[in-house]
């Protein structure tokens, strides 16, 4: 499991949104620069507030890293081996109607692909449901000040 602290930014019937200091595996990600936290020094991450936490409170978050993992080969390996295995079966029916040149190919394979991330897609949807793959909030360290209104 990975923690993080953070500040509650926003409330939601849900949950909370959470924005948290970037930590060091932010640096070595290579996905940093596409990430959806944003390019600063903070992210901010919604989460389930099973502790009822309010606006301004810092609190610790935490998910399963095996979850994440599974999602991010899901996310990212999943189509890259559509593509490759459709353009592996391209290739076998191109071979078997002596088709010359790679168009068989390039059609299965870009079709498989397409099909793979439309699959992800529904797939992913569906694991966001559940509670595994979601972050939570599991204490409060610090309440906030009365009358504490967040800054964007």
């Amino acid at each position: 499991m990975a923690y993080e602290q953070g500040i509650v930014t926003e409330l939601t019937d849900t949950g909370a949104w959470i924005k948290t200091q970037k930590n060091s595996a932010c640096a070595a990600c290579s996905a940093r620069q596409s990430c959806k936290t944003g390019g600063g020094e903070e992210a901010k991450v919604e989460v389930r507030n099973d502790v009822n936490a309010h606006l301004g409170d810092r609190v610790v978050i935490y998910f399963k890293t095996t979850s994440l993992l599974k999602a991010a080969f899901l996310l990212y390996m999943v189509p890259i081996l559509g593509l490759l295995a459709g353009a592996g079966i391209g290739q076998k029916i191109a071979q078997l109607y002596a088709i010359q040149g790679s168009l068989p190919a390039v059609l299965v394979g870009f079709s498989s692909f397409a099909a793979t991330v439309l699959w992800v897609k529904l797939r992913a949807n569906r694991l966001s449901d559940q509670d595994s793959y979601q972050p939570r909030i599991t204490r409060i360290i610090k309440k906030a000040a009365p009358g504490f209104l967040p800054s964007e």
